[in-house]
């Protein structure tokens, strides 16, 4: 049996996934650990990004547990699109992050609709503008949360803010940016027109890569918390 080990991590809408492979695509260990959704408001959804990392050390130390082993030779992350999470400038969680499948946002949509233009949208993001993406997230933010907006100096989604405080690296893959309504589908690349007609900076969206590449080394504080 080979002793690479490959770590697949999926953080999932009501739970976060670990998986362990050897280079033969062998399960060598797996386990999940769930966490709870809070719907505070009728078709409002919002989960504590605090409770995504908390279960993904656990179910990470867990399959390495299972599994005897001594360390990973690659780790991949997937997980549930869309979400808003916010952090300030000293990389702290602002709210609770609003998810995927929260239905607030409707007027937003409209309001950014009408001021692109749905076919424009179309043209730049692929998709149109829909309740369950982020850009609409972050305009009821600024419209209903003020003090919230003003505190911004970071936007992942979901899987991104668990790489971040694996690695301390603020990135994102161009799957989940093509979520969020602010993404240059066909030139892969975060739009400058969709932030600018939305005015929101560029400085507060994470580097964006291919799924495949490499983006970052997990750090000594995230191995020690899930094992050797």
């Amino acid at each position: 049996m080979s002793d690479t080990l490959l770590l697949g991590i999926d953080v999932g809408t009501t739970g976060c996934k670990a998986l362990l492979v050897d280079a033969a695509g062998s399960v060598r260990a797996e386990a999940t650990c769930d966490y709870p959704l809070h719907t505070p408001r009728p078709a409002w959804c919002e989960q504590d990004p605090h409770d995504w990392f908390d279960a993904c050390t656990r179910a990470v130390a867990r399959v390495i547990e299972q599994a005897g082993a001594n360390g990973v030779a690659a780790v991949g992350l997937t997980g549930q699109m869309h979400g808003l999470v916010m952090l300030d400038s000293s990389g702290e969680v602002i709210r609770p992050a609003i998810l995927w499948n929260d239905q607030r946002c409707g007027p937003q949509c409209q309001q950014i609709t009408q001021r692109i233009g749905p076919q424009r949208v179309i043209e730049l993001t692929g998709n149109p503008v829909l309740a369950g993406f982020t850009a609409p997230k972050i305009e009821w933010v600024r419209q209903h949360e003020p003090d919230a907006f003003a505190r911004i100096a970071h936007v992942l989604l979901p899987k991104d803010y668990v790489r971040y405080r694996l690695t301390g690296t603020l990135a994102s893959d161009v799957s989940d940016a093509s979520g969020t309504s602010l993404f240059d589908v066909g030139r892969r690349r975060w739009s400058d027109e969709m932030l600018a007609a939305l005015e929101l900076p560029a400085r507060w969206l994470p580097q964006v890569a291919e799924s495949p590449q490499v983006v970052a080394r997990i750090d000594a504080q995230a191995a020690a918390q899930t094992g050797p």
